[in-house]
């Protein structure tokens, strides 16, 4: 009788503009284990990130094998989400506005660092991919990704299979023009999603209507440091019924609308999941967003699709990453 397979694990990292998450998924992904977070501290430059990534693999690797027995050779590979543009066949960022970094090749540097085999992908591609792999997009054929937090990325699932495009740049939603003369971005472009909708950039508009309103809660929450806004304030400000705070999340919904309505008359998905911070307004952004976009886009495209939140909070980059590296390492999902 033949022995039976023993079990094979893959380590997932996600390399944000604000944390860096890692974890180590059963190849199946029935099971995840030794999950953790960090700051990317994009400031201390890219090879103190690398460090702690490669650190925080290293420790994902022990702790999983304290846990179920496995040894270093039951462990498959990495597979990394980062920010784009990025060339997945050389496995080297090509620019990040986020984190500074130009053509550096973060695949090779982390195999050589941890001895195993790295596939590296686009973030929002790997967290789309994970919410379709084992979330809220689970079972869609044709699936339309959107995270939200220090940036905007997005990722395209189409036919079942995730799109790249011609040069990896498939999915690059935040970087779509909703206001030709409007605020600049990043990225040096003007009036994009992300320089609106992103989470730092909601929490500048809410400091530029606090600038002459001194009465709302959003303002005593921080003490009146205003620097100290984020995103997740005004949600909870929201929340509670501020009227300042409403007005900016119900203008985050119009902005999104916008751009959500343009991808459902292009690519017509049956789902859109919308990822990351955001999703922690809830009703207050969800049910204005889906007005925007019933607006917006054609009534056919509205009716097959389901916008959803993420179902794999703080956690669907590095599934999605695992996904990633089964899809270009082993061929399959």
């Amino acid at each position: 009788m033949p022995k039976p397979k023993r079990p094979k694990y893959i380590i997932g990292v996600d390399l944000g503009g604000t944390n860096i998450v890692v974890g180590a998924c059963a190849e199946d992904g029935s099971k995840d284990f030794a999950m953790r977070s960090e700051p990317t501290r994009s400031d201390q430059g890219a090879d103190a990130v690398v460090d702690r990534m490669v650190r925080m693999i290293e420790t994902a690797v022990k702790e999983t094998m304290a846990e179920t027995g496995a040894k270093r050779e039951d462990f498959l590979g990495v597979g990394v989400g980062a920010p784009g543009p990025l060339d997945r066949e050389r496995g080297v960022i090509l620019t990040t506005p986020n984190l500074g970094w130009q053509n550096f090749p973060l695949r090779d540097v982390i195999a050589e660092r941890v001895g195993l085999a790295v596939k590296l992908d686009n973030d929002a591609n790997c967290a789309t991919l994970g919410e379709w792999w084992m979330g809220a997009a689970k079972g869609g054929r044709n699936v339309v990704g959107v995270t939200i937090g220090t940036g905007i990325g997005g990722g395209l699932i189409l036919e079942g299979r995730l799109y790249h495009g011609s040069s990896d740049i498939a999915g690059e939603i935040g970087h779509t023009t909703i206001d030709v003369t409007g605020r600049r971005c990043k990225c040096g472009n003007y009036g994009c999603l992300e320089a609106y909708a992103s989470g730092p950039s909601i929490a500048e508009r809410a400091r530029e209507q606090l600038e002459g309103d001194h009465e709302s809660t959003m303002y005593t929450m921080v003490d009146g440091e205003l620097e100290r806004l984020t995103a997740a304030i005004v949600y909870d400000a929201a929340k509670k019924g501020d009227e300042t705070a409403l007005e900016v999340v119900r203008e985050t919904a119009r902005f999104l609308g916008a751009g959500i309505a343009n991808l459902l008359n292009v690519f017509n998905p049956d789902v859109v999941v919308i990822a990351g911070g955001v999703t922690q307004a809830g009703a207050t952004l969800f049910d204005p967003l889906k007005r925007e976009v019933r607006k917006r886009a054609f009534k056919a495209a509205v009716d097959a699709c389901r916008i959803v939140p993420g179902s794999l909070p703080g956690n669907a980059g590095v599934v999605g990453a695992v996904a990633s590296f089964k899809q270009q390492a082993l061929g399959a999902v």
